[in-house]
């Protein structure tokens, strides 16, 4: 039964050609992370004073930067970074903004109406310029750059939760489970949020191209990882001074924060498709 499940997803998530690019273009990223630093001859951070600001060579695929140090190794490396900063910021954003959705909707009333007077008006700002004031705030480094983007993504989620526990917190099973004297923590957590964790997953996997992005953004200007760490904001910020006298020190991270952002944003429509009831009734 399990099996047929996973082999139902797959087929569904492989039918729209967007969402298969996306889960490729994923999957890469995140091999390349884990297994690519055991290959590669070069570390991120060994110089070469001989051989600075290079072209692409059959030593050096993608050239090196102003330190003589390997562009595909540091490309690498801030793949580990970038992506780890991504996918832990929407782990902590969904930590925190799931169960304030969730207290928020069941409840009702007056902490529900201060809870969206809240979100509205965090929502309503920009979120870069959210996530760059709180960064600025915190300090540079790549612990409060994640910290930042959680706090800029969690309302999102807790929004999306919100609205999905005052569709569902008056169906029969919840209603049934409330006569029967449930706590409350059960309703939430066994009753009401097993059925509302669809949208979530599939916001997450947005919210991780944003998380992405934001991370670069912040490494651009200087509030995110710091010398000598390597991500791909930061080197588009080496490079982007470099730009005419080694143009793949700026467009290799540009291509990689591209591509991944593509990745992620494809991946959440395909999980769209398989979690969505009506995709999987058209299956």
């Amino acid at each position: 039964m399990r099996f047929d499940r996973v082999r139902h997803g797959l087929r569904v998530l492989f039918r729209n050609p967007l969402a298969a690019v996306g889960t490729i273009l994923v999957v890469t990223q995140v091999l390349i992370a884990l297994v690519a630093p055991m290959l590669l001859p070069h570390g991120p951070n060994d110089m070469d004073y001989t051989s600075v600001l290079s072209g692409p060579s059959f030593r050096h695929p993608f050239g090196t930067d102003e330190l003589g140090r390997d562009i595909l190794s540091r490309l690498v490396a801030g793949a580990q970074l970038s992506l780890s900063v991504g996918v832990a910021s929407v782990v902590l954003a969904a930590l925190v903004g799931v169960p304030l959705g969730l207290v928020a909707g069941y409840a009702g009333g007056i902490l529900d109406e201060v809870f969206m007077r809240i979100l509205d008006s965090i929502i309503a700002l920009p979120p870069l310029v959210l996530a760059l004031t709180i960064a600025a705030v915190l300090g540079t480094g790549l612990v409060n750059t994640t910290i930042a983007i959680a706090l800029v993504s969690a309302p999102a989620f807790a929004r999306l939760v919100r609205g999905q526990v005052l569709s569902l917190k008056h169906n029969d099973y919840v209603m049934a489970a409330y006569s029967m004297g449930a706590p409350v923590r059960v309703i939430l957590f066994r009753h009401i949020l097993p059925n509302a964790i669809n949208p979530v997953i599939v916001q997450a996997s947005l919210a991780i191209g944003f998380s992405v992005i934001t991370e670069s953004s912040l490494s651009f200007i200087g509030l995110g990882a710091q010398p000598p760490q390597s991500t791909w904001g930061s080197m588009v910020q080496v490079g982007f001074q470099y730009l005419e006298l080694q143009p793949s020190f700026a467009l290799a991270p540009a291509t990689a924060i591209f591509l991944a952002v593509l990745g992620f944003i494809m991946l959440g429509e395909g999980l769209r498709q398989i979690l969505d009831p009506m995709a999987r009734s058209r299956g």
